[in-house]
């Protein structure tokens, strides 16, 4: 079988100017620490960043977004990081705000080649701006749609050479879905097994979706 492992050069060459990217984690726990150092040693910049939130400052994506590297940000949360809200204010980046269930949905949506789904959230709010609101047995719903991105970068506890992939408690929130959503999916693994090591009932994320991985320890 094929190994997934990259080296951190070859990983590299595949980041470039304009990429859309999907990041695991919950306020930075989750987030591959190396892999969004490797994108920000790259110098790639004018990104769209998709995940929950933008961490605090220093950690995870709050760097790309502090060196002026972010064009676009979707996400649920952005009050851990004041230069999220400093650029957004001053109309130096885009945010758009969503709701962490349906951020959720539109990504799952995406992975599953939905056109999108309905939902109750947000009606009569600033969400439901510039969507289409749809009235189904006397309830209005807002369509939303899918997302998907060129690049997923996920963290894992432990990841075998076929790309398997399992994580750790709370570490599991968003990288699972966004593997499903993009063109290329990189991960970073904590721990570097063999094939036939991870019990398949663990694996979490098949190694199909993935693309290449790294161990955090180089």
């Amino acid at each position: 079988m094929k190994s997934k492992v990259m080296t951190r050069t070859d990983m590299t060459r595949h980041f470039r100017d304009g990429m859309s990217i999907m990041f695991g984690g919950f306020m930075g726990s989750g987030t591959p620490p190396a892999i969004m150092k490797m994108l920000f040693d790259s110098g790639v910049k004018d990104l769209t960043l998709i995940g929950n939130d933008t961490a605090i400052p220093g950690l995870g994506v709050a760097p790309l977004i502090e060196a002026g590297r972010v064009r676009k940000v979707i996400a649920s949360h952005i009050g851990l990081n004041p230069e999220t809200g400093r650029q957004m204010m001053a109309g130096e980046m885009e945010v758009e705000l969503v709701p962490q269930g349906t951020l959720v949905e539109r990504i799952r949506a995406g992975g599953a080649g939905l056109g999108g789904f309905l939902t109750p959230t947000g009606v009569g709010t600033v969400v439901e701006q510039g969507k289409q609101r749809m009235t189904i047995d006397g309830r209005d719903y807002l369509l939303e749609l899918p997302l998907k991105a060129d690049l997923a970068v996920i963290h894992a506890k432990r990841g075998d050479t076929a790309g398997n992939l399992y994580y750790r408690r709370s570490a599991r929130n968003f990288n699972p879905i966004i593997a499903l959503a993009a063109e290329r999916v990189f991960a970073e693994v904590e721990e570097l097994v063999n094939v036939g090591d991870l019990d398949p009932d663990m694996v979490m994320t098949p190694g199909m979706l993935v693309s290449g991985l790294i161990t955090g320890d180089e």
